[in-house]
């Protein structure tokens, strides 16, 4: 079997922060990525998708101490373990990031075309006509109008929906094998949302790109990415097939993100149901489900005893004491599959 581009093991990280608590963010993250394929996180603000992004990169803030463990394997190279010159050069070369903000992840006082080639003139050397050139068709690459002269222009001369493309564009620009889109269509309107994730698409196919794409939104992955991994509480809760996840869902926070996403069908006025209660504080870890207090099927074991991985179908999985259907659970490491 081929080697996946980016192979997550047992990944926790733990944030100091400057007033002296300690934050687990990442509880034992496990995930894969192979060439060419889209994989979506979601959950929803404080469930440690963004955080699970900055630690793949190694870009956290400059005034918190963080500490990870496990392996980030990027096409079979531990980052973690990895020496800094090493590290950055695999970075540099093979990872690349689409922010959430292209206003706040774009320089306003430099021009379009320096940001767009940023990564290969950290590499080479090239003068201004080559950057303009180059610029011009990685703008045009991604259906940027008119790209000429928008490689002359400012970010704050640009609509949302162009800066998001600039900044895709940038990220394309080193011919990365894993793209980091992290909420990449959160300040853009609906139509403009659809234009940019179908962007993303398009490149992935035709260069082969490793996605993770993170979202709040469990809609926006229908018919997008192959699997999906649902997070909470810096936890990987459930995995598996797109298609199996979103019919049938065996984690109750899965099926609450779904219970939650609008429909075109059934009574025009109608409240969207809420999930009750908030995210967990991070500064306190659960020592059981983090789910539990705010989980309609929670028991006393819950509150006490970390949930048991159970399967739910081919290659998906939910950890989960109260599954929502009866699943077998998985067999210990190193047990056959038959004699699961």
């Amino acid at each position: 079997m081929a080697t996946p581009v980016l192979d997550v093991r047992s990944l926790n990280t733990v944030i100091h922060a400057p007033d002296g608590r300690a934050l687990h963010i990442l509880h034992d993250v496990s995930l894969t990525i192979d060439a060419g394929e889209c994989l979506g996180v979601v959950g929803e603000s404080g469930s440690g998708k963004s955080v699970l992004a900055r630690t793949v990169l190694g870009v956290h803030g400059r005034t918190t101490r963080v500490e990870s463990t496990g392996q980030v394997l990027l096409s079979g190279e531990d980052l973690l373990t990895a020496a800094p010159a090493r590290r950055a050069e695999l970075l540099g070369t093979g990872v690349a990031m689409v922010h959430q903000d292209p206003m706040t992840s774009l320089n306003p006082v430099v021009r379009i075309a320096d940001q767009v080639t940023e990564s290969l003139t950290n590499r080479k050397r090239l003068g201004r006509r080559a950057r303009r050139q180059t610029a011009t068709e990685l703008l045009a690459a991604v259906d940027v109008p008119d790209p000429a002269r928008r490689a002359r222009a400012y970010p704050h001369e640009l609509s949302g929906g162009l800066r998001q493309r600039v900044g895709i564009a940038a990220a394309l620009a080193g011919s990365p094998a894993l793209l980091l889109a992290d909420e990449p269509t959160t300040a853009l309107d609906v139509t403009v949302q659809r234009t940019v994730l179908d962007l993303l698409d398009r490149h992935r196919e035709t260069r082969g790109l490793a996605t993770l794409l993170i979202t709040h939104d469990i809609g926006l992955l229908y018919g997008r990415a192959r699997r999906i991994a649902v997070m909470y509480g810096g936890r990987v809760v459930e995995s598996g097939p797109t298609e199996s996840i979103t019919e049938r869902p065996a984690h109750p926070y899965t099926a609450a993100l779904l219970r939650s996403v609008p429909r075109v069908t059934g009574p025009l006025r109608r409240t969207l149901p809420a999930i009750a209660g908030s995210p967990p504080d991070l500064a306190k870890p659960a020592t059981g489900c983090p789910f539990a207090p705010r989980c309609e099927r929670a028991a006393a074991v819950c509150t006490t005893a970390a949930p048991p991985v159970h399967r739910a179908g081919p290659a998906h999985t939910a950890a989960c004491h109260f599954p929502l259907s009866p699943l077998a659970p998985l067999a210990p490491l190193g047990t056959s599959e038959a004699a699961a």
